[in-house]
């Protein structure tokens, strides 16, 4: 992502962004999936009666993470935008 510097007059200089890069959202998903993996192998290593808990909850969020990213694969775009669309109008009228 490049950026220009533009200096106001107040002296605070202001970063405009001038080109959007449009791979960071599937990037930033591949990074945290990478990142619970590794806590999950470090968990395991230490396993014990006091991480007992900590593998159970990293193995639940991955298991839970993976199911998500295989059902927006089948589901499709446009279909995983309708189906926001009505779990943010249901929670809205439930407010």
């Amino acid at each position: 992502m490049s950026s220009d510097n533009v200096e106001v007059k107040d002296g605070m200089k202001i970063r405009k962004l001038t080109e959007l890069k449009t791979g960071a959202e599937k990037e930033y998903e591949e990074a945290m999936l990478k990142r619970v993996e590794y806590f999950k192998k470090q968990n395991v290593k230490k396993s014990g009666f006091n991480s007992l808990l900590e593998n159970t909850l990293f193995t639940t969020f991955s298991s839970i993470l993976d199911l998500k990213l295989n059902i927006d694969k089948a589901i499709g775009e446009e279909n995983l935008k309708k189906v926001h669309k009505v779990i943010d109008e249901v929670l809205l009228f439930g407010l």
